[in-house]
């Protein structure tokens, strides 16, 4: 029987730790401390909790990270030591690092030994997490450079209610993840505001060819966006109330402070930070980028919601 460690005791986390335990594979979730794994481990989950990371990854098939992006650097450093090159890496994390900029199996790729980069892998697709738990499908994509590794990996999670596919644009499947969230803010804020679904259908499809065009300038295929990791990902995030992304933004429109929401949930909205690394990233290579401008200028400069959006124009080069 295949062992998959899990690091993150999320929400994503327990749900990729439900879906692979009822395919029949041994897992093990690893916790911050060993009294949070004492408690998890008196539910009946499936699977088992522990603390002492040298446990958890003790003879693993496969290492799945599944943090907030802000904590992916640190959960790596932690593990680096019991990592062999028999497992798969994988980064199940959609979100940019804010400082850095970079992708989340560039940071994974950072802190592991130079000759276990090889088997880093991704997944990234419309999975929102509440739904992966009650039992109903999903699908998503698997990247690595290695198609090879790519299919290793899709082979050990893909069951009935979750298909994957597999890819070799690393670059365009975390990209696609991390700046869909960007968009379904700007969603989450027009729905906030009352403004309609022909406003946030323009917004959705102004926002998704800024993160095209910002994608493929880091080296992404165009191609990639218009799949489960782009399009569709796209689709059920700005579209759903289980969006902690369009949560926000809404939350926004009503008035509350982004300190205010960010306190109040239980879970990151990968968005935000995504929104200040997007628009830098957009700075250095010299793209306009006017919806996560709009975004960024809301969560971190002090614009109103309502007088950024309906007074937002696009430059004409890149009206439709």
């Amino acid at each position: 029987m295949p062992k998959v460690t899990v690091i993150g005791n999320t929400s994503w986390g327990n749900a990729l730790s439900g879906l692979l335990t009822d395919k029949g594979t041994a897992v093990t979730l690893w916790t911050r401390s060993e009294a949070e794994a004492e408690e998890s481990n008196q539910g009946n989950h499936g699977y088992s909790f522990t603390g002492d990371i040298e446990e958890a990854l003790n003879r693993a098939d496969l290492v799945l990270w599944a943090v907030p992006s802000h904590k992916l650097r640190e959960n790596v450093r932690q593990a680096s030591n019991y990592l062999t090159d028999s497992m798969i890496l994988m980064s199940a994390v959609k979100g940019l690092e804010v400082d850095s900029c970079k992708r989340m199996s560039q940071v994974l790729g950072e802190e592991i030994a130079p000759h276990l980069r090889g088997q880093i892998c991704v997944v990234s697709g419309p999975n929102l997490a509440r739904e992966i738990s009650q039992g109903l499908p999903a699908a998503s994509v698997v990247a690595a450079r290695d198609r090879g590794l790519a299919e290793r990996a899709r082979e050990l999670m893909e069951s009935p209610r979750f298909l994957l596919c597999t890819s070799d644009d690393v670059v365009g499947v975390e990209l696609g993840g991390a700046l869909k969230n960007i968009v379904a803010l700007a969603a989450g804020m027009i729905d906030g505001l009352g403004l309609g679904d022909n406003a946030k259908g323009a917004f959705i499809a102004w926002g998704w060819t800024e993160a095209v065009s910002l994608g493929t300038a880091l080296g992404a295929r165009a191609d990639t966006f218009c799949g489960p990791a782009g399009l569709g990902d796209l689709i059920a995030t700005c579209a759903s109330s289980l969006s902690r992304n369009h949560y926000v933004g809404y939350e926004l429109a009503k008035g509350r402070s982004l300190a205010d929401i960010s306190s109040s949930m239980p879970n990151v909205a990968e968005g935000v930070a995504a929104t200040r690394a997007a628009h830098q990233l957009g700075k250095r290579r010299g793209l306009s980028l006017p919806v996560v401008s709009m975004v960024h200028g809301i969560l971190f400069e002090g614009l109103s919601p309502s007088r950024a959006l309906l007074q937002f124009r696009q430059p004409a080069e890149s009206r439709l």
